[in-house]
Formats: C-alpha cells, structure tokens, sequence
C-alpha cells in the first residue's frame, strides 16, 4: 500500500558554495587518506578498521539551469558526512567527492566516469535526474558501485538491469497516478496533459494520463521539448483554448515558470499542476505571481515538519544559512544508508561489499524505512506521495492526506 501524505515545503535556496568543475574534485569534504575501494567481496561483520577514511562520489546538477536540485541533495549529503564524521564510535571517517553533470544526460557518462576511475571512491549517492541515471546506470553496474539516488523518478529505471541502482523516493508508476486520482477528485473533467519530451516528463505525462483515462477525465497530451522552447506562448493560448479545466506540466521548474506566466497571459483560469519536477525554489523565484495557486505532486518529505529532522533542519541551517529544500532529507538518507552499509561490510570494505550491503538495508531514515526490492526500487511499505501547493510565492502544506484534499 502507498501512503500519501501531505508537508509544507521550506523557503528558497540560494545557489552557492558548490563546484560547477564538472569531474570529481577531491579534498575538502572530509580528511585523511582513502583506502582503495575496487574489488573484493563482503567481509562479514567484523568491524571497519579504525582510522581509515573512505570516500563516497555524488554525482548531480551543480551548475546550469537545472542546478537547484543537485546543490539541495549536495548540502544534505554534506551533512550527514560531517555527522559521520563527529561519531567516534564510526570507527572511520567520511569524505565526500562531487562530480556535477548538469543534470545533462549527454555530459552524465563523463561525471560518472570521473568517480568510478577514481579507485578512492566506494560508493556513490545520486544521480539526481532519470535522464542521467539512465545514461551512467550501466557505467556503475560494470564498476560494481551502488548508486543510490535521491530523487530520480522515471517508472521504468529498475527495469533496466542496472544491477547496482537504488532509489529511496516512490517511483513515477506511483507517484503520477495519486495526482490523477486527486485531480478527479478535485473536479477535473478535462485535462491537458504537457510533457517536456525528457526521459522523466514522458514518463510522468504518460502516467497521469493513463490513471486520468481510467477516472474518466478526457486527457490530450502533447510533448514540447523543454531544452530548446524559450517562448511559451503559443502553447499557453492553444491550452487556453482547448477547453480543458485543468494543466498538468510533466517537466522541470524553470520551465515550468516560463509556462505559468504564458498561461496567465492567455488567460487560462484552470487548475494548474506538476508532478515533482517543479516543486522548487527556482519555480517560485522565477514564476512570480504567475505561479500561485501550482499545485505539486512530490515523493519527497519536508524536513522542517518531521520531527525525526529537528537536529538535520538545525545543522543544515546553521551551515548554509537556508532551509533544507527539495530532496535535501532524502539524500541526507542516502548518504547515511551508504555509510551503514559501509560499516556493515566489515574491515576491508570494497565496492562489491558495500553494494551487497545496500541492497540489505532495513535503514531508518528521516523519510522512511528504506528497504529495496531486488530490482532497487523502494519497498512499497517506504513509498509516501506528497501533495503541496504554491500561496503568496509560498510553497505550503493542504492538510494531512491527500486521499481527503478536492
């Protein structure tokens, strides 16, 4: 069963403090010398050896217009190593290497290449994109390093044989269908489906779409390449004039924003809606008023109302000067998930021991008990879905469930 829930989200980030160098750059983010990390098989349970420090890649947009997401799931990787690393109990440290693909499958391979010829790194925390994960799952599988992303939705990326990929968020197949079902329940009766061409957007629109038909909502979906369209206006005044009630935007946020603003000046008085893509600072910076009245549909949790994330929230703030964001606890998770896993391996950890043990993991995080399925994807018992809405250039909560929001 899918819990859906609903959270507030927390205010904007700024973009600042990351490398934008596009290869792993080490030092820094941690301290002393990495053992190597290629190799080997599980060593049991005996404990990690004292005094050595080993390293985890994490790999997402750092740079570029889709950078917001990549910089919200470093910071919280961040802070659960500076955590690991103030646990004397460890027996080791943690350092933390960054490779940025711009969230640009065509510069994603290079990224991961960057981490997984580098022998120091044991395992990897993201992508943060399905169209990037999609582009390096095998690249990681070949190097027997688990890659655990936070945020990579696309339904169909645990079909394909990446057999070292884990996801700890709902995937699409599960996300898109309870924004559908809400939607009818809210009253939409005729609904245009725009998708951003992306390997997530079709994904996305595909299954909104399939789970609005079965509601009996009357569904057009139509693609719009969110790479290259800079003006929305024509699809805007061809939306307000398809009679539809109701937008859905299967994309990401900057462009989302653009949208808002040509529909507002087409005049479409409908419901507007994304899935989570669009669920970001940038979104409400860069939408204005245009972008009031969004809903989003996000399987991601807001730190600031957990209470398990009251220490996270404190420590995020106090090092970045700005609330956790959007798939900052999730990576926060995975990250920690990654360094049990370390432990776990024993005394030589390599990186077939490691994602061994990740694949094992009964791990209680801020956002769920993470337990995967053979294929990687989230335990279905984990998997929560997440309703928001944008207020007054706020993102904030409706209510408890959104089973009971129309």
């Amino acid at each position: 069963m899918t819990t859906i829930a609903v959270f507030a989200t927390a205010g904007a980030m700024a973009l600042t403090g990351c490398s934008s160098s596009g290869k792993s750059t080490g030092g820094g983010l941690g301290g002393g010398s990495s053992t190597p990390a290629t190799g080997g098989s599980s060593t049991g349970s005996a404990p990690a050896a004292t005094g050595k420090t080993y390293t985890i890649g994490f790999e997402g947009p750092l740079s570029g217009a889709n950078a917001q997401l990549g910089i919200n799931e470093l910071y919280g990787a961040q802070i659960a190593v500076d955590d690991a690393n103030k646990d004397s109990s460890l027996g080791f440290k943690v350092k933390l290497i960054q490779s940025d693909d711009e969230g640009d499958p065509a510069k994603s391979p290079a990224a991961a290449t960057a981490l997984v010829s580098n022998p120091d790194v044991i395992a990897e925390v993201g992508p943060s994109f399905s169209g990037s994960t999609l582009a390096v799952g095998k690249i990681y599988s070949a190097a027997n390093m688990a890659f655990v992303t936070p945020s990579a939705s696309k339904g169909t990326l645990q079909t394909q044989g990446f057999k070292t990929f884990f996801r700890v968020i709902p995937n699409d197949f599960v996300e898109a269908p309870a924004g559908a079902d809400f939607l009818k329940r809210h009253g939409t009766k005729n609904m245009f489906v725009l998708q951003d061409l992306s390997p997530y957007g079709q994904g996305v629109g595909d299954s909104v779409k399939a789970q609005a038909q079965k509601d009996g909502i009357k569904v057009t979906e139509q693609g719009l390449d969110g790479t290259t369209t800079k003006n929305y206006g024509p699809i805007a005044q061809t939306i307000a004039n398809s009679g539809a009630d109701t937008l859905f935007y299967a994309g990401y946020d900057a462009q989302a924003a653009l949208l808002a603003k040509a529909l507002v000046a087409a005049g479409f008085k409908g419901t507007t809606i994304g899935g989570n893509g669009i669920k970001s600072s940038v979104f409400t910076k860069d939408s204005g008023s245009a972008g009031n009245g969004w809903y989003m549909t996000c399987g991601c949790a807001d730190a600031t109302t957990l209470p398990a994330a009251k220490q996270f929230v404190t420590e995020y703030q106090a090092k970045y000067h700005t609330p956790p964001s959007t798939y900052s606890p999730e990576a926060y998770d995975a990250t920690n998930l990654v360094i049990a896993a370390i432990k776990a391996a024993g005394a030589n950890p390599t990186r077939q021991s490691v994602a061994e043990q990740v694949a094992k993991s009964d791990f209680k995080g801020l956002t769920a008990t993470i337990k995967f399925q053979s294929n990687g994807d989230l335990d279905p018992a984990g998997q929560v879905v997440n309703l928001y809405r944008q207020v007054n250039g706020v993102i904030k909560v409706l209510g408890t469930n959104i089973k009971t929001q129309s």
